[in-house]
């Protein structure tokens, strides 16, 4: 049996990803294991799926902001003070997206010059924002040294090398957070994707950090921040959660005494999970936040750390569950026995599932009329590979011809991860919905306007 499960209609009371009504404020009661999504009583927000697959077209990207709100409000609600935020740009980089995280005060962890221009053209002060990721190119460091970041992270001894020589070129003193690397096999990481598996791609040995650390505070050109460990991707145990910030708090409090610097700022990366699969439930928030107030009291008794901020960079958490991705079934077929339907949207515009190995909810979402009965469905695109499909031998509500099908969890490492040039198929819209409004995000982009931008030289 497939892990994408359905009924007709989409809400249905007995799975742990029922739709279900936008929950109450977290300070309006206890935090627990809750799932806010897009897809309520069969609508999208507040709105009809086929209302905005009419005025926008299809395939389509649909983020709720109102869950993204609800979202953040429940986690800042389970975190102690000394605990601040930073929305991860990579889980999802529309516009206004990274908008709504900076009018709810966020800041901002970039991993490219094009993800720090976009939240600075989303209102994210730039003193809030993080530079993180491996392989920063010399002009984007100069350009984040120049904007006056809150700290750049450094990956390696040579990087620092680098950080330290543009920051005296621009004759400024570089925010510097020294990356630790963290032991694959410690990872509670359920589908290795962020992590590189004992590659080496992230972060520096103890050795090097230790060297790096005391180069670094003898420099003039760079400011000593702290550490900054990312554990894993996609974990929705608290205690795994809470025991990744106990331990990277700790080791930074270490090296800053061996040192000898102050310990300012602890970046514990993200990492906090969603469920996809219809036997997880989301992350414990009350349990969650147990833990890392522990933590905290137990930083607050500490010199070292008294003073220390920790910044968590949530995005998949965060956004993930806001995102759906709606599509036209526009083929349905019987093969040896199973019900093919065919979408047109496929991996160019939602390659996870392909990607990772791992499925998707996904909703029927009919135009009318009760049908009744679940039977094995394969739900597959329209591209020329084999690896073009969303799932197989689904139970599933046979969807027919014209009917909508919603992929969900897609607020996250959806379009930002896509191959959308694949077969030249239109690129989709991305919408934003609030307070029962659809807006357009971007728009749809036609292959003609790709092929304008080509040229063809008379050789």
């Amino acid at each position: 049996m497939s892990a994408v499960r359905d009924v007709e209609p989409p809400h249905d009371s007995r799975s742990p990803h029922a739709s279900r009504p936008l929950a109450p404020s977290p300070s309006l009661g206890p935090l627990g294991p809750i799932l806010l999504e897009i897809l309520r009583d069969g609508r999208l927000g507040d709105l009809e799926p086929e209302a905005l697959a009419q005025r926008f077209g299809t395939p389509l990207y649909v983020y709720d902001l109102d869950v993204i709100e609800h979202q953040v409000g429940a986690l800042r609600a389970a975190l102690p003070t000394a605990m601040e935020l930073a929305y991860a740009v990579k889980a999802n980089p529309a516009l206004a997206v990274v908008a709504t995280m900076a009018r709810l005060g966020l800041g901002a962890d970039v991993a490219s010059g094009g993800e720090l221009e976009t939240a600075r053209r989303a209102g994210v002060p730039l003193s809030r924002v993080v530079v993180t990721g491996p392989g920063k190119r010399d002009e984007e460091l100069a350009i984040a040294v120049s904007a006056g970041v809150r700290a750049i992270t450094v990956e390696s001894p040579a990087e620092l090398d680098r950080l330290e020589w543009i920051a005296s070129h621009l004759r400024l003193r570089a925010p510097v957070l020294l990356r630790a690397a963290v032991a694959t096999d410690a990872s509670p990481e359920r589908i290795r994707i962020v992590g590189d598996d004992g590659a080496g791609k992230f972060g520096m040995s103890a050795g090097d950090l230790v060297d790096a650390a005391t180069r670094a505070i003898r420099s003039s050109h760079l400011e000593m921040l702290g550490v900054h460990a990312f554990g894993a991707s996609n974990v929705l145990d608290p205690a795994a959660i809470a025991d990744h910030v106990g331990s990277t708090v700790q080791a930074a409090a270490g090296l800053a005494r061996r040192i000898g610097f102050p310990l300012r700022l602890v970046d514990v990366g993200g990492g906090l999970g969603i469920p996809y699969e219809p036997h997880e439930e989301a992350i414990d928030l009350a349990a969650l936040g147990t833990r890392l107030r522990a933590l905290a009291a137990g930083w607050a008794d500490d010199p070292a750390t008294r003073s220390t901020r920790v910044l968590l960079e949530p995005g998949r958490f965060l956004v993930g569950s806001a995102g759906a991705y709606l599509a036209r079934v526009v083929d349905r077929k019987t093969v040896d026995g199973t019900t093919v339907v065919i979408i047109d949207g496929g991996i160019h515009h939602l390659v996870r599932p392909a990607l990772v190995g791992q499925e998707h909810r996904i909703r029927a979402l009919g135009r009318g009329g009760a049908r009744t009965g679940t039977s094995p469905v394969t739900i597959a695109g329209p591209l020329c590979s084999g690896l073009d499909v969303f799932s197989r031998d689904c139970d599933l509500v046979p969807p027919a011809v014209g009917d909508l099908i919603a992929v969900l969890d897609v607020g996250a490492y959806g379009y930002t991860e896509s191959m959308p040039l694949f077969l030249s198929h239109p690129m989709p819209a991305e919408v934003g919905l609030r307070d029962g409004r659809a807006e357009l995000l971007r728009p749809r982009v036609e292959p003609v306007e790709w092929l304008d931008r080509q040229r063809n030289p008379a050789w």
